[in-house]
């Protein structure tokens, strides 16, 4: 079965730390960039930074420059989101998703895990 699955998510007060994990399985992960985007009640969905197959980043939302950022390990077929200096409006279900290149459709996006940080 072809998926993805978040974790590492939880509550964290402002100015915290958290990394997410996004596991893959049943798919060549070393051929897919990886996209994490996140969506907060009421907003829409906002995509945050992609690690391209050949490890180039693009970064999507000047929210969280500087505080973000994205890795891949292949061998371990997951990708992470280390974030640091987390505020209140971080607070949203993060997920990941996979496409053949940053910026292309998505193939395959996880359930999401929920990150709050409180003020």
């Amino acid at each position: 079965e072809v998926q993805l699955v978040e974790s590492g998510g939880g509550l964290v007060q402002a100015g915290g730390s958290l990394r997410l994990s996004c596991a893959a399985s049943g798919f060549t992960f070393d051929n897919f960039a990886i996209l994490w985007f996140r969506q907060a009640p009421g907003k829409e969905r906002e995509g945050l930074l992609c690690i391209s197959s050949e490890d180039e980043i693009t970064d999507y939302a000047d929210s969280v420059k500087g505080r973000f950022t994205i890795s891949r390990d292949n061998a371990k077929s997951t990708a992470y989101l280390q974030m640091n200096a987390l505020k209140y409006e971080d607070t949203a279900v993060y997920h990941c998703a996979a496409s053949l290149m940053c910026g292309s459709d998505l193939e395959v996006w996880g359930q999401g895990t929920l990150v709050t940080v409180s003020s």
